[in-house]
């Protein structure tokens, strides 16, 4: 029995284990696709570039629920084991799935769509001093309002990409 809870991870794989969770309902701009097994494939890619980049260990699971109370059951349920990594699911559902998942868990809780893209932020915030300008002298045009734009403007305006 452990006897001092911190130090599960590193005696266990909870150090570096990421499940990778989607509902299926916003595949790659395909619409819905849960029952056709479509998710699985993206969430397999992205267990496998945590793999490669992160040395992380990650169990793809499609859940058959788009209700985010169901959602978040679902994660709350398993997150005692993994850190999580939600995605493909569709804005505005996803801002609060993540938000939910962040407050009742006590985990890392990741949504590719809204950080994982924060690279590209970070990318277009640089590129005005690139080309020896300041920000105030670029305007930056967003078009859709899917949780990837969303979070990326976002960190724009919060000045968090500099």
């Amino acid at each position: 029995m452990l006897r001092t809870p911190g130090r599960s991870a590193n005696l266990t794989i909870k150090r570096n284990t990421v499940a990778v969770v989607t509902d299926g309902s916003a595949v790659l701009g395909l619409g819905e696709h849960r029952r056709a097994g479509l998710p699985l494939p993206v969430m397999e890619g992205k267990a496998a570039l945590f793999k490669r980049f992160r040395r992380h260990r990650c169990v793809p699971h499609l859940l058959d629920t788009q209700d985010v109370d169901e959602i978040v059951a679902a994660v709350k349920a398993i997150g005692s084991v993994f850190a999580v990594s939600t995605g493909r699911h569709p804005a505005p559902r996803c801002f609060e799935v993540e938000a939910r998942l962040r407050a009742e868990l006590d985990i890392p809780v990741f949504h590719d769509d809204q950080h994982g893209d924060g690279d590209v932020a970070a990318a277009v915030a640089q590129r005005p001093r690139v080309y020896g300008k300041k920000a105030g002298d670029v305007k930056i045009v967003q078009s859709g309002a899917g949780a990837a734009g969303t979070a990326i403007l976002k960190l724009l305006i919060e000045g968090r990409c500099h």
